[in-house]
């Protein structure tokens, strides 16, 4: 309940402003296969989300997103059409349709995609449409090269300074986008993590957007989890074993020092901001002077290195508020409609 209770951030995004480029469904609304849906979520907004996708070249590439409405997942998408669009040349290329897939009976959408269509080194816009409706979500692929390096953010423990009397907008810690901006121009992948339930992703990410945080690929928990330090530590050991990501430093809180020690990360890759115990002091480096005096050091000469490989040709630095998976991820109307606030 703390999960889903503490960050209710900012209004959506108006449907003008989530629009990456002009946009056409290929395919026209169709009725609902199941006859209950219509009546099910009339007059509840979509709440479709997805999680990043990182992928190594050659490793299996599966976009998986789920579809649901209403406040708290009251209602779940299930046996309905989803049309499932990529971006080949992002971000002003075509839309390329991939295929059309049915939702589970938990509004979930799981599409490999085939090997003669798979993807080579890039960033790519993917988008799924509901077919009864047109709402949608989007996300990104990311297909990298071997050891490609990365800095590790945990979005609560690094980035909020306090919460507002309302509890809507927590301020941002001072010159922490500043450090996210650093590491992004050396040409580091940025990776946002938390283990909040992906029902508020929307918001947390409009949140990102709106204090302008570089664009990175973003991880939440699925559902409500009852450890959410575990699945930072999972999600994170996917990627070092399995698609040759190699984590450079990681920022957080004092709670996420043993998910970046579970991964192989030493106290001087591990930076921590906050309260922190006597006894944590030794397992990380403690930013007791705030993120400005850390920018200073990482500006002096040997305080940080340019990312080393080929993620830089892969991963063009941009920020939130230019990307399909912010921009366009609440979705709680259709693909073309009339600018309003949902």
């Amino acid at each position: 309940l703390r999960q889903m209770c503490r960050f209710e951030f900012v209004p959506p995004l108006n449907q003008d402003e989530k629009d990456l480029s002009n946009f056409n469904p290929g395919q026209p609304r169709e009725k609902w296969i199941r006859k209950r849906t219509s009546v099910k979520i009339k007059n509840v907004n979509a709440n479709h989300r997805a999680n990043d996708v990182i992928v190594k070249e050659g490793a299996a590439q599966v976009l998986m997103a789920r579809f649901m409405y209403g406040p708290l997942d009251m209602i779940t998408l299930a046996g309905e059409k989803v049309d499932i669009h990529i971006m080949r040349d992002s971000p002003s290329g075509e839309w390329t349709f991939l295929s059309t897939e049915m939702t589970d009976k938990t509004g979930r959408v799981t599409y490999t995609i085939p090997d003669d269509k798979a993807l080579g080194y890039g960033l790519y816009p993917v988008k799924m449409v509901v077919r009864g409706d047109h709402t949608a979500v989007d996300f990104s692929l990311a297909v990298v090269p071997p050891k490609t390096e990365c800095v590790v953010f945990s979005i609560d423990g690094s980035f909020t300074a306090s919460m507002s009397v309302t509890g809507r907008d927590p301020k941002v810690r001072a010159s922490a986008v500043d450090i996210v901006r650093h590491w992004q121009e050396l040409g580091y992948m940025i990776i946002y993590i938390t283990g909040r339930p992906d029902m508020q992703q929307s918001r947390v990410l409009a949140w990102l957007s709106q204090h302008n945080f570089p664009h990175g690929l973003v991880s939440f928990a699925d559902g409500l989890s009852t450890d959410p330090l575990g699945h930072k530590a999972t999600y994170l050991k996917n990627l070092i074993q399995n698609h040759g990501v190699i984590v450079h430093v990681a920022y957080g809180s004092s709670k996420d020092i043993s998910v970046y020690t579970a991964i192989g990360l030493k106290p001087k890759q591990i930076f921590i901001v906050g309260k922190v115990s006597k006894k944590h002091h030794t397992q990380a480096t403690v930013l007791a002077e705030g993120y400005a005096a850390h920018l200073s050091n990482l500006l002096c000469h040997g305080g940080s290195r340019p990312a080393q490989g080929n993620a830089r040709m892969v991963l063009v630095p941009r920020g939130f508020g230019h990307n399909a998976s912010i921009r366009r991820r609440r979705c709680g109307a259709g693909i073309v409609s009339k600018r309003t606030d949902v």
